[in-house]
């Protein structure tokens, strides 16, 4: 007993096991069996045919997918370019269409310094005028 796990190393075992079967004519009671074996293996080489040509249509279809996706964003970003163009760029209309308005941009407060510096006592202060 092998240890095929593939389709076809299961189906290619099957095929040696058919020709074995059929070489040894003292095995003539095993016909209808033989018989039965060779018309499944038939089917699932059918099958396994079909299986591989929807698997190259699928492998199409991915690729034409992919290049529609590709088109379709590219003329989405041209048409947010436009809607910019049409409504500005800080339109609140624009959040109608899933792009967020230019609102300014926030400044950061600058953050006091941890340890100020004391005044250097060695140095004089400045004369009053």
């Amino acid at each position: 007993m092998s240890k095929e796990t593939t389709y076809a190393g299961v189906l290619g075992e099957w095929q040696k096991f058919i020709a074995s079967l059929e070489a040894n004519p003292d095995l003539a009671p095993l016909e209808p069996w033989r018989n039965k074996l060779a018309g499944l293996l038939a089917q699932g080489v059918e099958i396994s045919q079909q299986q591989a040509a929807m698997a190259a249509s699928k492998q199409e279809r991915s690729k034409q997918l992919k290049v529609l996706l590709l088109e379709g964003q590219r003329l989405m970003t041209a048409i947010r370019k436009m809607l910019a163009d049409q409504y500005g760029v800080s339109a609140e209309k624009l959040t109608e269409f899933g792009m967020r308005p230019y609102r300014g941009r926030t400044r950061k407060a600058k953050p006091a310094p941890e340890n100020p510096e004391p005044p250097n006592p060695a140095l004089p202060a400045p004369p009053k005028a």
